[in-house]
């Protein structure tokens, strides 16, 4: 009887055994289809953010400028000849890597890049050797780039700190007609093949930038990128990078002062001179650039439209108006319509928008009473705007309280039109810094 007993005890044992067993291969089968984040992973470092810490807006290549302000050009139209040229820039943002915006979208037949490389400038026609190194496009050392179309560069192991100057330097096949260009930067120029030198004695001064029209820095932060675009006006009359003196300039100065430092914050300067918003001219109407160079840079948080005076001012006589759409002056309530657009734009992308009264210009060569009276409709109807995050009211910063139609004394350049140093400072002071930190 105690042996039946044992045996029994012993088969109930086994039995449970076995459904423990089976429970612990059920078991298994089932982590075998349950979804890997029950198991344990390491963490991926988190990719790299692209921000714009520079750019410039590009415009057709032109044999003489419809404007003042602009540089310049030669009458004949000019081709590459084979020289390397460097351009130089000044990153606002800091990071682990750049990379470089090749443009060629005035093109009318395709650019092709032969080489090109970045480096930190150490002059105005040197790196610093250790820094050199050649930029790639899918790997490659060169691209063609199709009329109409832009390539960006490879990203490259470039750790930049805020406010470095940065050089690039390209050279472009031999008989390339000049296409593409813009306002900012400062280009040299040496014959024959010296992307990958230092150093340039005797580079040539160039007056046109080419070509290049973004930098790039890679950051692990999330940056304010707040793009200005307009005019002359926003890209500062008669200075270059090496002299700023504009309020994008000024905005970007104040914003480093409060931050504490500087990289927290782009401010990004898409101004063309003699630009306007609904008719072609100097550069594209703002109303067709608008996307590309403002909502299309790297990272925008923010745009600041400042665009329209030249569309109030420039016109021909009545009896000549007929001759072109371009001599015709612009009525308050078609330019308000365009700057609508814009802001519907940059609302549809999730971008704030702080928007800027027209400012003074009586006594320049195109104002009249008329067209005062058609400013100040459109600014009632900017300062009246509920749709906008800001407006930024630039025209009572830089009116005489005397004259109301006119800028101040001190603030202006002496043309009546364009402020000057202490004008466009009044300017980048008249923005409210807590509107670019939400």
């Amino acid at each position: 009887m105690r042996k039946l007993a044992r045996l029994r005890k012993d088969l109930v044992s086994r039995r449970r055994f076995a459904q423990a067993g089976l429970a612990r291969c059920a078991g298994l089968g089932l982590l075998a289809v349950m979804p890997l984040p029950l198991v344990a992973q390491p963490k991926l470092a988190q990719a790299p953010l692209w921000a714009a810490s520079w750019a410039a807006a590009p415009l057709d290549y032109m044999p003489a400028p419809l404007f003042p302000g602009l540089p310049a050009l030669p009458a004949k139209p000019q081709h590459f000849e084979g020289q390397s040229s460097r351009q130089q820039m000044v990153s606002a943002l800091g990071g682990e890597g750049v990379r470089v915006r090749f443009s060629n979208l005035f093109g009318r037949q395709p650019l092709r890049i032969l080489d090109a490389s970045v480096a930190f400038a150490a002059g105005v026609d040197a790196v610093a050797p250790a820094s050199l190194q050649r930029l790639r496009f899918g790997g490659r050392t060169g691209i063609t780039i199709a009329p109409g179309r832009e390539a960006w560069s490879d990203g490259a192991q470039l750790a930049v700190e805020p406010g470095q100057a940065v050089a690039v330097s390209y050279q472009v096949e031999a008989g390339t007609p000049f296409a593409t260009m813009h306002p900012l930067g400062a280009t040299v120029m040496v014959p024959g093949a010296a992307v990958m030198r230092a150093n340039w004695p005797g580079a040539a001064p160039s007056p046109i930038n080419h070509v290049v029209t973004g930098l790039d820095v890679a950051m692990q932060a999330t940056p304010r990128v707040v793009v200005a675009f307009g005019d002359s006006i926003t890209q500062g009359t008669g200075n270059g990078e090496a002299s700023p003196a504009s309020y994008p300039d000024r905005l970007a100065a104040r914003l480093r002062e409060q931050s504490g430092g500087a990289g927290a914050f782009a401010v990004i300067n898409a101004g063309i001179g003699g630009n306007r918003l609904l008719v072609d001219g100097t550069g594209p109407r703002g109303i067709e650039r608008f996307r590309r160079d403002a909502l299309g840079q790297s990272g925008v948080t923010h745009v600041l439209i400042l665009i329209g005076i030249n569309d109030l001012g420039v016109s021909l006589p009545v009896a000549m108006q007929g001759l072109s759409p371009a001599f015709r002056p612009a009525s308050a309530e078609q330019l308000a319509a365009g700057l609508q657009r814009l802001i519907e734009q940059a609302r549809a992308r999730g971008v704030k928008v702080l928007l800027g009264t027209i400012t003074p210009f009586k006594g320049a060569g195109y104002w009249s009473e008329e067209k005062e009276l058609r400013r100040q409709a459109l600014n009632r109807w900017i300062r009246g705007r509920q749709d906008v995050d800001a407006v930024v009211d630039f025209d009572q910063a830089l009116r005489d309280p005397a004259d109301p139609a006119a800028m101040k004394p001190l603030c202006d350049s002496g043309d009546h039109l364009h402020p000057g140093p202490a004008g466009y400072a009044a300017m980048g002071d008249a923005i409210d810094l807590r509107e670019l930190r939400e």
